[in-house]
């Protein structure tokens, strides 16, 4: 095998990682983007005492978790972004009752960071990424 086949090889599986990554780096883009909307919605949530712990679903089919607050079909994005809470999760049975004090203790400041619940075909995952401070 020559250097050249090695670099092909090596070319081709990073095409693959980066098709496999494509839909979290157009979350990222889609997050930037929502960043103030988002923020703004949280603090709603927190000082309107709906919950102290907010948590925002990102997915680009339908879910029926939360309440629209971002439409990818209305914002032409690739992301629609809905608003829940922690009780809501607990209640729908995605966040077990026991289980609840364990996701607690590692949600990340409300005030800092967003709490995403990201919905993929493979499956679902909570991400927390860090407000854009402007």
């Amino acid at each position: 095998m020559n250097t050249e086949d090695l670099f092909n090889q090596d070319r081709g599986s990073s095409e693959k990682k980066e098709q496999k990554q494509s839909p979290l780096v157009s979350l990222e883009r889609d997050i930037k983007f929502f960043n103030d909307s988002i923020k703004e919605v949280a603090i709603d949530i927190m000082v309107e005492g709906l919950s102290a712990t907010p948590i925002f679903v990102a997915h680009q089919h339908e879910v029926k978790l939360g309440e629209v607050i971002l439409d990818r079909n209305e914002l032409n994005t690739e992301w629609s972004i809905h608003a829940s809470t922690i009780e809501e999760f607990v209640d729908r049975g995605i966040i077990k009752p026991e289980l609840k004090e364990r996701f607690l203790s590692s949600y990340k400041n409300p005030n800092d960071f967003m709490c995403l619940f990201v919905i993929v075909p493979e499956g679902a995952n909570f991400v927390y990424y860090p407000y854009i401070k402007g």
